[in-house]
């Protein structure tokens, strides 16, 4: 046996009626959850639209004398690169091994008697020192900075903190981790993992051999890929940021 279904006018009036109430309802639900975001939810947009001040005025956490942290870095070229950054301040030494894009890794090993080696592995291995004259930065670097308010990024409500000609550092309001920090010059670094209390071996932190036997520039980076020490507070030269 068959059976055919005939619509019924009034009710197909009914449930178009009730679905334009329902697409009304819902126009008005985004409108206002457009107005007032989620702390989870993230907007990409340079204005920081949403950015809020807070009385009283929130400091930022000092560093963790000794942690590590993986980070998505977006250059200004619109390249991008990964650091695992080991940051150890009782052993006066900071270390970034940055991962290029497609590309070489490099290893950033700065000492807090302002000397910085930046080498390669392989067989075109290089490496260049240079002599920033400041050591690495102190785990209150952010001290005198200008605060400016609660802005939602990379998902996260954070507490937002310029330091002039510097840098703009965002802070979890939660947990008070580091979530990002963007350089003046334009470099963009989003934290993406934060261990407080890893130390890296001192095996890792010895520059290789090379740098020490074989002749090199030790005022400039003719040649390898590297990223401008943000830390250094003390001005200094920037070096080139792509190749």
């Amino acid at each position: 046996m068959t059976i055919f279904l005939t619509p019924n006018p009034k009710m197909t009036t009914n449930i178009g009626y009730g679905s334009k109430i329902t697409f009304q309802a819902i126009s008005v639900l985004i409108f206002f959850f457009l107005l007032h975001p989620p702390n989870h939810l993230a907007f990409d947009s340079n204005n920081e639209p949403w950015l809020t001040t807070i009385e009283p005025e929130p400091t930022p956490t000092p560093w963790p004398e000794q942690f590590h942290a993986l980070l998505y870095m977006n250059l200004t070229s619109t390249h991008l690169q990964l650091s695992d950054l080991w940051y150890d301040w009782p052993n006066g030494r900071n270390v970034n091994i940055f991962q290029k894009q497609l590309g070489e890794l490099l290893y950033d090993i700065e000492w807090n008697n302002g000397t910085s080696f930046y080498y390669t592995f392989g067989a075109d291995a290089e490496c260049q020192i240079y002599d920033f004259g400041v050591g690495i930065p102190r785990p209150d670097f952010l001290d005198g900075a200008q605060y400016l308010g609660r802005v939602v990024t990379d998902g996260f409500l954070c507490d937002l903190w310029e330091k002039v000609d510097f840098i703009w550092y965002y802070e979890d309001v939660v947990t008070r981790r580091p979530v990002r920090w963007d350089f003046y010059d334009g470099i963009s670094s989003h934290v993406m993992t934060f261990e407080i209390g890893a130390v890296l071996p001192d095996s890792v932190a010895q520059a290789p051999a090379y740098c020490f036997t074989e002749p090199g520039d030790k005022n400039g980076f003719s040649t390898l890929y590297v990223v401008w020490d943000f830390q250094r507070i003390k001005p200094h030269p920037k070096p080139s940021l792509d190749e």
